[in-house]
């Protein structure tokens, strides 16, 4: 109990010190994440339309994917990029392995499902006027598209909020993918397996209190955005 105590306190004071390698490391993660989780919100938003509002072969197959990919290991991920981005692998010539990329393009790959497949449950969750009276007022495609997204804004950052929660706090990939590189590849969950494989208890309580912290307003937002969502005008 001394020992939780004494490295609780050393926390609080390494957090409101301004320790610099404890901010740093909060800076890689912080700046990994949301690049991936900005690089993914098009991509997915796009398959997502097309998914509710498409009509084509293998559609039903493709929801059934996203739904099976929302439950795949990070480690998974990470194992699958590492084959492909290692030396041997059909990309290892772009030497991304342990690197931020490598770290981004498997964080990208983990929030893909959540936000395809909240996002496609918001769009058929709608009401289709929303398309259909945009495109007879004469609104092009993607004014109309933009139109519906509008409509499903709360579902939509929703998804936002709960595909970053997912991604800044993942160790597997990111330990494979980044290697746990000291001032360049060390993110928050990362640091905290080194540091408590270390009997380092206090680095990582500090660590772990920043990921409970952005938890804590990650969920406080989402609360308020669905309490929002449910008023109606």
């Amino acid at each position: 109990m001394d020992v939780l105590v004494a490295s609780t306190a050393e926390a609080f004071r390494l957090l409101f010190s301004g320790n610099s390698e404890i901010w740093e490391i909060v800076g890689i993660s912080f700046r990994v994440s949301t690049l991936a989780i900005l690089a993914a919100v098009p991509p997915a938003l796009i398959i997502a339309f097309c998914l509710a509002y498409g009509q084509f072969i293998g559609r039903r197959f493709l929801i059934s994917l996203f739904n099976t990919f929302l439950s795949i290991p990070a480690v998974v991920i990470g194992l699958t990029l590492f084959i492909i981005l290692s030396r041997q692998g059909p990309l290892g010539d772009f030497k991304l392995l342990f690197t931020q990329t490598a770290m981004g393009l498997g964080q990208f790959l983990l929030c893909m499902p959540i936000l395809v497949c909240m996002a496609h449950v918001s769009l058929q969750a709608t009401d289709r006027a929303a398309w259909e009276t945009a495109r007879t007022l004469g609104a092009n495609r993607v004014q109309a598209f933009f139109t519906v997204l509008y409509e499903i804004r709360f579902g939509l950052l929703a998804a936002l909020l709960a595909g970053y929660g997912r991604i800044i706090s993942e160790v597997g990939a990111s330990m494979m993918l980044g290697g746990n590189i000291a001032h360049y590849t060390r993110n928050i969950p990362t640091a905290i397996a080194l540091e408590t494989s270390k009997g380092a208890f206090a680095e990582g309580i500090a660590l772990g209190m920043v990921l409970l912290f952005l938890a804590f307003l990650l969920n406080a937002l989402l609360q308020y955005v669905q309490g929002k969502g449910s008023i109606n005008p």
